[in-house]
């Protein structure tokens, strides 16, 4: 399998230009938040956020597949004593503009920031909105499953009389539940709340991700050897993800150190994927050739 991992240098609204309708089969993307990371990418004022990101958002729509997914990792900041509301605005206008607005998931923080404010606590999630063009669209939920978990030696080692059978729940929610069901089962499926350490490898960026990230979002909404895009990919974190996982990808980044790392850790993927034992290899990974241009 020939992989292929581009990036570029300059503006998404711009790049993009070059690329085919319906190409990409994932973004996955955490964009310059409102009034933050001026100094990286100039800051973009709150009350002008929509109307920056639109143009670029109808870009994204345009190269997307028809079965692909849009997923934004995004978060308002507080001031003044009250949070922001262009994230909320945002989605409504993107709504607007032709997308479904599919699902909302929770990056959970497990070691968010410390810090104390009069009128609120710690920031320990962001969102990362789920969009989409259509109402079918591909996703692999058996790729993100997860372990039972330890609860299940216990619990399901004595069951009693109301756990093998489905019964009314005692505050007659009209909802029951059969214990006995998960007899067996070593693997379940996720929620929508990903729990996930803010800890990366992208210590020269002012606002990296953790690679689990994407990865996570990589393995559910995309097959080996689809597209994925990253128009505003900082070191390239979503890249990395990508290329390890067997997908092409494509970056693309303002700041020209960036798109540079990006291009080495892409690079650093790619010497581990062809070093790897045959062991270890994955059936998509033999005779692997990788083309990351400079």
């Amino acid at each position: 399998m020939k992989l292929v991992s581009e990036v570029y240098q300059g503006d998404c609204l711009e790049v993009l230009e070059r690329f085919e309708d319906e190409k990409f089969d994932l973004i996955v993307t955490s964009p310059p938040y409102a009034d933050r990371r001026a100094k990286t990418y100039g800051g973009i004022r709150p009350e002008n956020y929509v109307e920056w990101f639109l143009p670029r958002a109808a870009e994204f729509l345009r190269v997307l597949k028809p079965t692909g997914s849009f997923v934004l990792n995004i978060k308002e900041k507080a001031e003044k004593g009250e949070r922001h509301v262009f994230v909320l605005e945002l989605i409504l206008a993107l709504r607007k503009q032709g997308w479904l607005w599919t699902e909302e998931y929770i990056w959970h923080k497990r070691n968010c920031y410390p810090g104390k404010w009069p009128n609120r606590f710690r920031d320990a999630w962001e969102r990362c909105l789920h969009f989409t063009r259509n109402r079918k669209f591909k996703m692999n939920q058996q790729a993100v499953m997860v372990p039972m978990g330890e609860w299940a030696d216990t619990r399901l080692k004595s069951l009693g009389r109301n756990d093998v059978v489905r019964f009314d729940s005692q505050v007659k929610s009209g909802f029951g539940k059969n214990i006995a069901n998960w007899l067996k089962r070593d693997m379940a499926y996720p929620t929508n709340v990903l729990h996930m350490a803010t800890e990366c490898g992208n210590r020269n960026h002012s606002a990296a991700f953790p690679r689990a990230l994407p990865e996570w979002f990589i393995k559910l909404l995309t097959d080996e050897g689809d597209w994925v895009l990253d128009p505003f990919a900082g070191s390239g974190t979503t890249l990395q993800a990508a290329l390890s996982l067997a997908r092409n990808s494509v970056g693309i980044d303002t700041r020209a150190e960036y798109c540079d790392a990006a291009r080495a850790k892409v690079s650093g993927v790619q010497l581990e994927l062809l070093n790897e034992p045959p062991r270890r290899t994955r059936r998509a990974d033999r005779n692997l050739s990788l083309d990351i241009p400079g």
